[in-house]
């Protein structure tokens, strides 16, 4: 799943989803891989594999490195967590809590904070494009690196 794909995911009880997304594929549901999700999927903001490892061992101490970056591919696959890659050294993620519209990120360039911003023009727009060339889109992705402009940030 990328970025801005949407998907219909039952939002009433996400740990349960998941849950039974791991029975799905053939996968155990372990303590340590619950506690990943928990901390994935309560973060209101984002936060890269590293972030999930210290969150994920304050829910339960047991949880290796390994087992994170193995699992990040997993919530990502069950919709229950986008991944945003930056074009920064790391990869992004945020949890996917609601069916939304096309979202871009702003990033500032001075402390590497992600916003995420509603853009339902640039949904419309990747479809009628593709539609045009006879095609379907299958992602769409826009960015914007920026910092405060010192007018802007004299006047805070």
């Amino acid at each position: 799943m990328t970025e801005n794909e949407t998907t219909e995911i039952d939002l009433e009880n996400p740990r349960e989803t998941f849950q039974q997304f791991l029975t799905s594929k053939g996968l155990r549901v372990t303590n340590q891989r619950i506690a990943i999700f928990d901390a994935a999927y309560g973060a209101d903001d984002h936060y890269t594999a590293e972030d999930l490892l210290d969150r994920s061992r304050r829910i339960d101490a047991s949880v290796s490195r390994a087992t994170v970056y193995r699992s990040l591919p997993i919530l990502v696959e069950s919709s229950l967590i986008r991944e945003v890659d930056v074009g920064l050294d790391n990869k992004y993620y945020l949890a996917n809590r609601e069916s939304r519209t096309f979202q871009a990120q702003v990033i500032d360039a001075d402390n590497d904070k992600i916003y995420e911003v509603d853009a339902p023009f640039m949904e419309w727009y990747g479809k009628t494009v593709c539609e045009r060339l006879g095609m379907e889109p299958i992602a769409m992705r826009l960015q914007v690196t920026a910092r405060k402009s010192i007018a802007k940030s004299e006047k805070v």
